[in-house]
């Protein structure tokens, strides 16, 4: 074998390799899973009490990382402006929120979750002193079609529930299909 080939040989194989390592892992999992998020991609405006549709972007969602990941930003623009990271975990449907109260609440996806209903359940929280500090802990968001989605999501604090968000939310048209 030329010293020309074994380059080229080693070249290929260290690209293969670097392929595998960063291609997304197929899942088996039963429940839910990233697939279920990377649907949401797009832009999503909030829905009037009469069904109307906002005009401000209440958040977005981003496919990243090749694929495994998926970034949501809610109130994007804002002083309020907040991060979620989706990604699978093994078996698991797992989320990080990096919330403007500077906590960062990590929740896992329920298994037994009816269809269409994705719900995270806290398992961890960082920066905080303990467990009992208020924090963003549930979540429950229900697609309710291609374009429409319901989710609420509950802060706790010493094992209370102390707030609940709200959203009604559609999938903002694109600017083709709205010239429609």
């Amino acid at each position: 074998m030329s010293a020309r080939t074994l380059l080229l040989t080693t070249a290929l194989l260290a690209a293969a390799a670097t392929a595998f390592a960063f291609a997304p892992r197929p899942v088996d999992a039963k429940g839910p899973t990233i697939d279920d998020i990377k649907r949401l991609a797009g832009e999503w405006v909030q829905v009037g009490e009469d069904g109307t549709l906002g005009s401000r972007v209440m958040t977005s969602y981003r496919v990243t990382a090749g694929g495994s990941a998926v970034l949501e930003t809610l109130f994007p623009g804002t002083d309020h402006e907040m991060l979620t990271v989706y990604h699978q975990d093994g078996d698991d449907l797992v989320l990080t929120h990096y919330c403007v109260m500077g906590n960062q609440p990590r929740m896992r996806a329920k298994k037994d979750a009816p269809e269409g209903t994705l719900v995270f359940e806290c398992f961890d929280v960082m920066n905080t002193k303990s467990h009992d500090e208020k924090h963003m802990h549930k979540g429950v968001v229900r697609v309710e079609g291609a374009d429409r989605l319901h989710s609420t999501w509950y802060s706790v604090q010493s094992g209370e529930t102390v707030y609940k968000a709200e959203f009604r939310l559609a999938r903002k048209p694109r600017a083709r299909d709205a010239a429609k």
